[in-house]
């Protein structure tokens, strides 16, 4: 189960890379659940792929040249907690980043939660 889980976590961090929604939604379940790091201080809890899916289509729309790094994946079972960096390009040519962490857990090779964290 563990390289499935790292199989599964490092198709959708790819996908995500590549603001790629679809590849993203093909190993994520019907019913997953994802807690967002916005609004502070707790973050927006969203549950099941259509409402998943609408997410990253914005998130996407509003973020150039998106580049997802993992920093370290510590696995636990169908469970992982990757730390990463999230770059992009803004409109006046200069770049950002966030970094954090996200909290997997993975059922029958798809995502089946995703809780991210972020500093600052």
């Amino acid at each position: 189960m563990s390289q499935d889980t790292l199989t599964t976590i490092a198709a959708f961090n790819d996908a995500c890379s590549r603001a790629d929604v679809e590849a993203m939604m093909a190993v994520t379940t019907e019913d997953v659940i994802f807690e967002n790091t916005w609004p502070a201080p707790d973050g927006a809890r969203i549950t099941g792929r259509e409402a998943f899916r609408a997410f990253w289509v914005d998130f996407f729309r509003d973020s150039k040249n998106p580049r997802f790094e993992t920093e370290e994946e510590i696995l636990a079972g169908d469970r992982c907690v990757t730390r990463w960096i999230y770059r992009w390009d803004n409109d006046d040519g200069s770049s950002g980043h966030v970094r954090g962490v996200d909290v997997f857990k993975v059922r029958n090779g798809k995502v089946a939660e995703k809780l991210s964290y972020v500093k600052g």
